[in-house]
């Protein structure tokens, strides 16, 4: 009984941590409508920042949390609230989730580039020079008082700000209609700065409460938000007694789980992946209200051309070529995985582009194939890359079967749910035996990869693993266009302008979202295979849900509804790679930079795909231009082959001749006419520009 008496402490003052961070998270969303998948990353951040200042710097402990939560906090939040999120206010759900998504991204990449993840950085309890309290045989450090007592407060001041006072109501109002709430004189764009200073703050409170129990490391303190996201869930992202609630549920939950369970090789990852379980079955159990503040703004799906696709496809086995023979050496082993995590990013295509599902769990589809492979590929049977891109469909499919009520930010939060899961847990099992079947991930360790055979071929050297990536990649985005332009395509696209309308036609939601899903899971499960065979060994690590999020918002960038998605987020996020051989320092840089573009998707909503597209037509279509460019292309290819040019030259150079030519093309086809638009549409059909005001104010003197 003291046991039991003793791990009930432990997980009440861990719940406190949790509802102290959920309930931030539960107030951000209600008052402004965004789910911040970046709060554990807040939190993560000003507990690294309490360290430096009072561990690094020596600066007393008081000071300390004074500037870190009364300062830095706040000032976070604000930065956040006008940086990020108020440009892309007017926009879709999910443009904002990308952001916090990418924002989650960069503070983690920030962080390990400010302070060394290789260094222990041990905090201190709070009052751990003061003797504990004592009920019976049962231990209370003034850590776990102090901890306990603060959500407490936080519970009696949130509830009384947003019951009691009218800034309270203010908050609330403003994400049901912000013009509505204006009119009756409420300031939108102060209720939500109030909210996201607040959250920081709850956020910083939690990081820095929760730090000295756990290691000071960037990725596992912003993934504690998952136990803090399933609080939040029980609360139905409004309800601050029921986060609290199922904060007491998950921190009890994992202390008796730390205290009972079983010791045996099978369960130790159970306890890590329990939140994760508990989330995705608190989504699938509990009821959801309409999302709050949930606009859908869809953008048209292209309808590519077959003669387009047919080019596109061709040209990627090009540029497959193309590297295959001007990379040597480590550069070669560098950009390897170019094309394979293409197919995994073209898998969103489908799912996310025409669909509108929002997955956070592909790279781990991917990792299956990839499993799949290693341990039925080992001597290069074709038939084993069927098998791996089938078991990740049936992956897919089973994602899909559970999921099927969920939508917006609850579908994300599933999925991710479920990519914890794998990362925490099952890919961690050692091998274990199912009706007779001896089933093996990552044996508790690394694989070996090889290439398959095909043809009597071995293709097992990173060039032929190249050019046999990039055909591949050219017959799968290929048949993505296809089925763009076939009728499941259609059935994708009006599923996701209306699962509603789609149903009432006649359409099968539980067939087309399953469907859609193991398609989608398939080729990240094929690309999982062709990334393992380039990188020779895999382990589980390279396939967790942190791995997969820059991905996930490279594809978005581009554009999701582009079959060329795949090449571009390849290259995108692979090729700045090809930096860490000029310095060690480039890493950090690397790492931030998908964050960073995420965070400017509000500049280009569309995805840059259709952007470079339209630059570009100009060029293909001109009879001078498009010949010269490509002669330029070879002549350059066939330098670097024959050793006259290195490979930065033959990069530069291609740039530098592709952009004149372009420019060329352009002033060709000069600029077309602007069509007369009545003045009463100045502003909506065109841009307002800066003489409009004049040319109105004399035509109105006139009059």
């Amino acid at each position: 009984m003291d046991q039991f008496l003793a791990f009930g402490i432990v997980g009440l003052s861990t719940a406190a941590i949790y509802a102290v961070i959920g309930s931030g998270l539960v107030l951000t969303y209600v008052t402004t409508g965004v789910f911040n998948f970046a709060h554990g990353a807040a939190g993560m951040l000003a507990a690294f920042t309490y360290w430096q200042l009072s561990a690094g710097w020596g600066w007393p402990v008081p000071v300390a949390l004074a500037v870190v939560l009364l300062v830095l906090a706040p000032a976070f939040g604000l930065l956040v609230e006008r940086v990020l999120l108020r440009p892309v206010q007017h926009l879709g759900e999910a443009e904002r989730m990308v952001m916090m998504v990418a924002l989650l991204s960069g503070l983690i990449a920030a962080a390990r580039w400010v302070w060394d993840p290789n260094v222990a950085r041990p905090l201190p309890t709070f009052f751990a020079d003061r003797t504990p309290l004592h009920w019976g045989s049962v231990t209370i450090t003034w850590h776990q008082v102090l901890t306990m007592a603060v959500a407490v407060a936080v519970a009696a001041g949130l509830w009384a700000l947003l019951n009691r006072t009218r800034t309270g109501a203010e908050m609330r109002a403003t994400v049901d209609d912000r013009a509505l709430a204006g009119l009756t004189g409420a300031d939108p764009v102060r209720a939500n700065r109030v909210a996201w200073v607040l959250g920081t703050q709850l956020a910083a409170v939690g990081g820095i409460l929760i730090a000295p129990a756990v290691a000071l490391d960037a990725q596992q303190l912003s993934l504690l938000i998952v136990s803090a996201y399933t609080a939040a869930i029980f609360g139905r992202l409004r309800s601050l007694p029921l986060t609290f609630l199922g904060a007491v549920v998950v921190g009890c939950m994992e202390s008796y789980l730390t205290g009972y369970l079983p010791q045996n090789a099978y369960l130790p990852g159970l306890r890590l992946a329990a939140p994760a379980l508990l989330l995705f079955v608190a989504l699938l159990l509990f009821p959801h209200r309409r999302l709050r503040g949930r606009d859908r703004r869809l953008a048209p799906v292209p309808l590519p051309s077959m003669r387009g696709a047919l080019l596109f496809a061709a040209s990627v086995v090009v540029v497959g070529v193309v590297l295959a023979t001007v990379l040597q050496g480590k550069d070669l082993i560098t950009l390897g995985p170019l094309l394979p995590l293409g197919l995994v990013a073209l898998s969103y295509v489908p799912l996310t582009g025409y669909a509108g599902q929002i997955s956070l769990c592909q790279l781990s589809m991917a990792g299956i194939g990839a499993v799949v492979w290693a341990h039925l590929g080992r001597d290069g049977q074709p038939w084993a890359l069927v098998v791996a891109v089938l078991v990740a469909a049936l992956a897919g499919a089973l994602v899909a079967l559970p999921a099927l009520r969920l939508s917006g930010v609850y579908l994300a939060l599933g999925t991710a749910a479920f990519t914890v899961v794998l990362d925490r847990w099952l890919f961690t099992l050692p091998s274990f035996t199912v009706f007779g079947v001896r089933i093996s991930l990552f044996d508790q360790g690394s694989l070996e990869v090889s290439g398959p055979s095909l043809f009597g071929l071995r293709l097992d050297g990173d060039r032929e693993l190249m050019v046999f990536s990039a055909v591949c990649l050219a017959l799968v985005s290929l048949g993505v266009a296809v089925l763009r332009r076939g009728r499941f395509g259609r059935r994708l696209i009006a599923l996701r302008d209306s699962e509603a309308a789609y149903a009432t036609l006649g359409g099968n939601l539980l067939v087309a979202r399953v469907a859609v899903f193991a398609l989608a899971a398939g080729i990240a499960g094929f690309g999982g295979a062709l990334y393992g065979m380039q990188l020779r060994t895999i382990t589980a690590d390279q396939f967790n849900l942190v791995a997969g999020l820059p991905i996930f918002l490279i594809a978005v960038i581009g554009g999701l509804g582009c079959v060329g998605n795949g090449l571009f987020a390849g290259t995108a996020y692979v090729g700045p790679n090809i930096l860490l051989g000029l310095a060690s320092w480039t890493q950090n840089v690397v790492a931030i930079l998908p964050a960073l573009a995420g965070m400017g998707l509000g500049h280009s909503p569309d995805g840059i795909v259709p952007r470079l597209r339209r630059d570009w037509e100009p060029a293909a279509r001109d009879r001078i231009v498009l010949p010269a460019l490509l002669c330029a292309l070879a002549l350059a290819w066939l330098l670097r082959v024959l050793d006259v040019v290195d490979g930065w030259v033959l990069l530069v150079g291609a740039l530098v001749v592709a952009s004149a030519l372009r420019a060329y093309a352009a002033a060709r086809r000069g600029s077309p006419a602007e069509p007369d638009i009545p003045v009463e549409w100045w502003g909506v059909r065109r841009p307002w520009r800066a003489e409009d005001g004049e040319v109105l104010a004399r035509g109105i003197a006139r009059g």
